[in-house]
């Protein structure tokens, strides 16, 4: 059995426009959608190829006061309620306190004390397909945190999920600290330059070619804030936004073979 806990398991895009999304998406990424609503409740599945990405849906009208649309990724947890309890304890806030999803799972989404979102996320039952590796194509290959003190970020997150420190690079732009949960690597953690408003996670989903990706995002309507950089190795990142200014990621070229080459990304690479 796959031990799902200090885990992404999930993600979704929390937004104000889906149906401009659905196709933003579909053009960039080459996703299909999969409509699974309920009454009461509109729900759209991401899919790459037979396999799930994500879920879309749209912002709630009272959270539009207070939130704006953003990429949020889920950690599985072995308890969301006694988790989400933690998370008050260690000083981070819980904006969705734990809810169930009938026969889907049961979440709940907070901050970090320095104000980075993230959700919590049970499932009610085994998930129907294995985690995507970290190098799938259409997939979430790694996972970034912009901070406002990285080291304080990261005791916060191995207090409450167990994380690990796996390898570190000092640039200019300060230390890239990369994380593991059982072993494996990731993401990376760093210190965010002061013109970036806010602390936030950064997803990176892989494409095979980053620079034809590029120009998909702004043929779409999406903007490209950074890049195409390129990596050691041979690969390649670019950091943009879609239509709604939602901050996403991608990278391409060689499959992963190892964090290291990561030590490069987004943090010391960022501009805003």
């Amino acid at each position: 059995m796959i031990n799902f806990h200090g885990r992404f398991v999930w993600y979704e895009l929390i937004t104000t426009e889906a149906e401009v999304a659905k196709a933003f998406y579909g053009k960039v990424m080459g996703w299909g959608v999969l409509d699974v609503s309920v009454p009461n409740r509109a729900y759209t599945l991401f899919t790459a190829g037979n396999d799930l990405v994500s879920g879309l849906m749209d912002l709630p009208k009272e959270g539009q006061r207070t939130g704006k649309p953003a990429w949020i990724g889920y950690i599985g947890v072995d308890d969301v309620d006694a988790t989400a309890g933690r998370i008050r304890g260690l000083g981070g806030t819980v904006h969705v306190p734990p809810t169930d999803v009938i026969n889907v799972s049961r979440f709940s989404i907070f901050a970090d004390p320095q104000t980075a979102r993230l959700g919590l996320l049970r499932w009610a039952r085994p998930p129907l397909q294995k985690p995507a590796g970290l190098s799938t194509i259409g997939q979430v290959g790694w996972h970034e945190l912009l901070a406002s003190d990285w080291q304080n970020a990261f005791a916060f997150y191995s207090e409450l999920f167990g994380w690990q420190s796996a390898d570190a690079d000092i640039g200019e732009m300060g230390t890239y600290q990369l994380f593991s949960s059982g072993g494996q690597a990731m993401g990376g953690m760093v210190t965010k330059a002061p013109v970036v408003p806010a602390p936030f996670w950064l997803y990176y989903f892989n494409v095979g070619d980053v620079d034809a990706a590029a120009r998909r995002v702004k043929a779409a309507g999406g903007q490209i804030f950074n890049g195409p950089v390129q990596l050691p190795g041979g690969n390649r990142i670019v950091q943009c936004s879609d239509p709604q200014g939602v901050i996403f990621a991608l990278r391409g070229g060689r499959a992963h073979e190892s964090a290291g080459y990561f030590k490069d990304a987004a943090g010391r690479q960022w501009s805003w």
